[in-house]
C-alpha cells in the first residue's frame, strides 16, 4: 500500500488526537497503516514540513494539535514523559521550569529544562526549547522526584527541596544569584527541613553551604538546621569557599572588607538582590 499525499496519515494522527494522544513512533504507525516505513516516512515528511507533525528524535513524532500550529507543537509537558522512556532513560523536570511549576511567581522560564544520567543535546520544539543537564548519580536523589499531572498524563519533577539544591549545583541553568534569591523568597516556606538535609547528603559541600547562607538570607534559618548538623558532622572541616562560583574579587578590594558567614562559611563579596 502507498499513503497518497499523506491522507491516511492525517487520519491516523487525527484519530490520535481523539483518544487524548500526541506521540507515536514510526514502527507503531507503519503497523498501524499497512505500509512500508519508507511509505510512512514520505508521508510524515510532507505532514512536517507543513507543521502538523514533529520527529524530536529518531522514530519519535509529535502530533501538531490545531489549536498548536502557530506555536509549532504543543507544550513539552504533554509528552517528555513518553520521549524519555523512548530515550531510555531516568529523569525529572527541574531547575527554574520546576520553581515554576511550585509556584515560584517571579518565573517565565524559557527553558523546559530536564535533569537526567546522560549528556543530551538541547531540542527545539516549535516555540519551546528542551535543555538537557547531567547527573550521573541520579539514582541518589530518587527520593527528590515526584509526580506532577499534566493535560495528557504525568511527568516527573523535582521536590521543592530537590529544586532549590539543583538551582546552587547548576548555576548556569539558573540565571544567576539574584534570580535564585528571588526563586527561594517564593518557594522557602515551603521546604521540608528534614527531607533538604537527606537530600543535601548527595550534593557537593559547597552546593549546602551556599544554599543555607542564601536561606537564612531570605529569612528561613528555621529550615536549615537539620542540613547544617548533617554537613558538620563530617571529620573534614568546612572550607571557605566564595558566594559565587564564578566571580572573581574586585580589583584593589581587600579580604577583610568581604562579608563573611561564619555559621556556613561563605565570603560575600556581592550581596544578591532579589527581584521586587
Amino acid at each position: 500500500m502507498i499513503l497518497g499525499s499523506g491522507s491516511s496519515l492525517s487520519s491516523y494522527l487525527t484519530g490520535l488526537l481523539s483518544a487524548g494522544r500526541v506521540i507515536f513512533s514510526d514502527r507503531e504507525a507503519s503497523q498501524a497503516l499497512g505500509v512500508s516505513r519508507g511509505a510512512f516516512l514520505d508521508a510524515a515528511e510532507r505532514l512536517q514540513r507543513r507543521r502538523h507533525l514533529l520527529r524530536l528524535r529518531r522514530g519519535f513524532y509529535v502530533v501538531v494539535p490545531p489549536q498548536y500550529l502557530s506555536w509549532g507543537a504543543p507544550p513539552p509537558s504533554w509528552y517528555i514523559d513518553d520521549l524519555m522512556r523512548h530515550e531510555g532513560r531516568p529523569y525529572y523536570v527541574g531547575l527554574l521550569k520546576a520553581a515554576e511549576l511550585h509556584g515560584a511567581t517571579h518565573q517565565a522560564v524559557m527553558q523546559f529544562q530536564i535533569v537526567t544520567d546522560k549528556r543530551l543535546p538541547e531540542i527545539r520544539a516549535g516555540r519551546s526549547v528542551i535543555s538537557f543537564h547531567f547527573r550521573k548519580d541520579i539514582a541518589a536523589i530518587e527520593s527528590g522526584v515526584e509526580e506532577h499531572k499534566t493535560d495528557t498524563g504525568l511527568m516527573k519533577i523535582s521536590s521543592v527541596e530537590l529544586t532549590v539544591l539543583d538551582l546552587l549545583r547548576y548555576p548556569r541553568a539558573s540565571a544567576g544569584l539574584d534570580n535564585v534569591l528571588t526563586v527561594l523568597s517564593d518557594l522557602s516556606a515551603k521546604i521540608d527541613s528534614q527531607k533538604l538535609a537527606t537530600l543535601s547528603a548527595s550534593f557537593e559541600r559547597s552546593v549546602v553551604q551556599r544554599l543555607g547562607h542564601l536561606l537564612d538570607r531570605v529569612g528561613h534559618a528555621d529550615r536549615t538546621g537539620p542540613m547544617l548538623q548533617r554537613l558538620s558532622a563530617s571529620p573534614v572541616a568546612l572550607p571557605w569557599i566564595g558566594l559565587d562560583p564564578g566571580e572573581q574579587r574586585e580589583p584593589g578590594r581587600a579580604p577583610d572588607r568581604n562579608e563573611r558567614d561564619d555559621r556556613w562559611h561563605v565570603i560575600v563579596r556581592r550581596a544578591p538582590v532579589a527581584d521586587e
